[in-house]
């Protein structure tokens, strides 16, 4: 049967020629959507790793760089004290640009025992920051103030997506982390944390380094994050406002959510997916189109020929199987093509995702191009399945 379909797409494959190109085009443009899918689906489903809720960003602009630092430290703790006496303000961290959901990145290359790890993310914070965000950390401790005298070495924790890669399975807890450099410190792990979305639900947590802010940090951290209470609403917002503004009165101060600034940042990380489904879904209307014309015009010009075949005793269903499985027949040489294609993309690294997606893609692409196969032959099938032998020999 399937030497015969064979057979009877070959013989026409001038007119066939041109939907097995769509019919792989199709498939390899859904390939590349479900692979994002695929892809931003696993990441949607790990856990944002932080305790976003009730946390607000005071945002500022250093506008006190010509006062003495001893100054700048002085206005700053004055900052952190008057916000934590606000009612409803549990507790209140300076930190870098580079925050959760935010624009702003501070990344570098680090290569660790002669071998490049990757792009790292740099992230600068004082000791109240995991009281903020609230994460858990796995290995270690967070910082204090007995690390301001840390000697030769500077304290730093690491993400656990950092530590399997530096350190494997084992301990990372004082190992010195990246290849030494002449000007700087030599880093030394003193905690591992869990891995953090700091982009977003649909983007897969990064490396990351955090790093202990010192007394001149505190001239360009211009970041206030601040968890308050679940009830905390517009008065206490205002009142946090006045208060810095007061302080640093040559300021810009602003208060955003983060809760805010994550669904933000999540529809701009769907902004390409909609943008591909669209495409995507424009390709297969014409394709199911076509498919559906293709099939009904080969039912008018074949009327002889189904005819006869049941004029010679083929039953109505074997007809209609024929003209079904040379469809599913023409799509299986269509995705054999793009399966080659496909194949090529882990093997390449191309987007350098991971080898399960691309295989969570391959299976739904080649899942969806025979449901919409066997949808667009179904109707057609039966129509020709309906021809009476008599009047199909008569017409011819």
């Amino acid at each position: 049967m399937i030497r015969h379909l064979f057979k009877m797409i070959w013989n026409k494959k001038k007119q066939n020629a041109l939907m097995l190109v769509e019919m792989l085009v199709s498939f390899l443009v859904v390939f590349a959507v479900f692979s994002l899918l695929v892809y931003n689906y696993q990441n949607y489903r790990r856990p944002v790793g932080i305790n976003y809720e009730n946390v607000w960003v005071i945002n500022y602009n250093n506008s006190d760089l010509d006062q003495s630092l001893d100054t700048v430290l002085m206005v700053r703790e004055a900052i952190r004290r008057e916000v934590l006496a606000l009612p409803g303000v549990q507790s209140a961290s300076f930190t870098s640009n580079n925050l959760p959901f935010s624009m702003s990145q501070n990344n570098n290359g680090l290569t660790h025992n002669k071998k490049f790890l990757g792009m790292v993310n740099h992230y600068t914070s004082d000791d109240f920051y995991d009281d903020v965000l609230g994460f858990p950390v796995i290995e270690g401790r967070w910082f204090t103030k007995a690390d301001l005298s840390s000697g030769k070495f500077e304290p730093v924790l690491i993400n656990e997506s950092l530590k399997q890669a530096a350190f494997g399975s084992g301990s990372a807890l004082g190992k010195t982390l990246g290849d030494p450099s002449p000007s700087d410190r030599p880093r030394r792990v003193i905690g591992v944390i869990g891995d953090i979305k700091y982009k977003g639900d649909y983007q897969a947590p990064e490396y990351a380094m955090y790093m202990r802010a010192d007394t001149g940090s505190y001239r360009w951290l211009s970041r206030i994050m601040v968890k308050v209470s679940p009830d905390a609403g517009a008065d206490l917002e205002s009142k946090m406002f006045k208060l810095v503004a007061n302080s640093l009165k040559k300021s810009n101060v602003e208060i955003e959510h983060l809760s805010e600034k994550r669904v933000s940042r999540n529809s701009l990380a769907l902004v390409p997916m909609i943008i591909l489904l669209i495409v995507a879904g424009f390709l297969i209307i014409n394709v199911a189109l076509g498919l559906f014309g293709v099939l009904w015009y080969n039912i008018s010009r074949r009327k002889g020929e189904i005819g006869l075949r049941r004029a010679v005793g083929a039953s109505s269903n074997a007809v209609s199987k024929q003209l079904v499985g040379e469809a599913v027949m023409l799509s299986t040489l269509a995705l054999l093509i793009g399966s080659f294609f496909a194949v090529q993309f882990p093997l390449l690294k191309l987007f350098d995702l991971p080898a399960d997606v691309y295989g969570y893609a391959w299976f739904y692409a080649v899942l969806f191009i025979y449901l919409l196969v066997l949808i667009c032959a179904f109707y057609p099938g039966k129509q020709a399945a309906a021809i009476h032998p008599a009047v199909a020999l008569h017409e011819e």
